[in-house]
Parts: structure tokens; C-alpha cells; sequence
């Protein structure tokens, strides 16, 4: 994760092929989440392809939002704020 200012972003995030649907990612990003948080951080940022489903599901599921492309135009690009309880 890249620092900017009181934002994190998300840079890369993989589960293989045989540990999908078993709960990992959920656990990755809460574990993100500690991480930011831990370090000061207020709001974590990340994007995905637009190609990617289930990625957009769980970032979905997982208190994320949508917000405006950072990056490139057919990049989904989502924020979670961590200062609520």
C-alpha cells in the first residue's frame, strides 16, 4: 500500500485459483484495514479492471464505494473510509 497523505491505496491483491471462495480475500482486506488504521490511516483506495466481477463484488460487499477513476478510464476505482466505528 502507497501512503498518500491519510490515504492508503490498495496496490495489488491475488488469491490463487484454489483458495477463491474460501473467505481469504475478506480476510486480506480486513487485515488492510488493521494495517491502515495501525499506521494512521483514514481511508484505504484501490482499483480493479472492469473485466473483473467478482472482484467488484467483493470490494462491494466489503463497505467499499465507488469513486471517480484515479488511473486509467476502464479501471474501477473504489475507497473505504475507516474512521467510522
Amino acid at each position: 500500500m502507497q501512503p498518500k497523505g491519510n490515504d492508503f491505496e490498495l496496490k495489488r491483491m491475488y488469491v490463487t485459483p484454489e483458495a477463491r471462495g474460501t473467505g481469504v480475500a475478506s480476510l486480506l482486506l480486513e487485515a488492510a484495514a488493521t494495517v491502515v488504521r495501525d499506521a494512521g490511516g483514514r481511508r484505504i483506495l484501490l482499483e480493479t479492471g472492469t473485466r473483473q466481477p467478482e472482484a467488484i463484488r467483493l470490494y462491494e460487499k466489503s463497505g467499499y464505494t465507488r469513486i471517480p477513476s484515479y488511473h486509467d478510464p476502464l479501471s474501477v476505482c473504489f475507497a473505504k473510509d475507516l474512521t467510522g466505528p
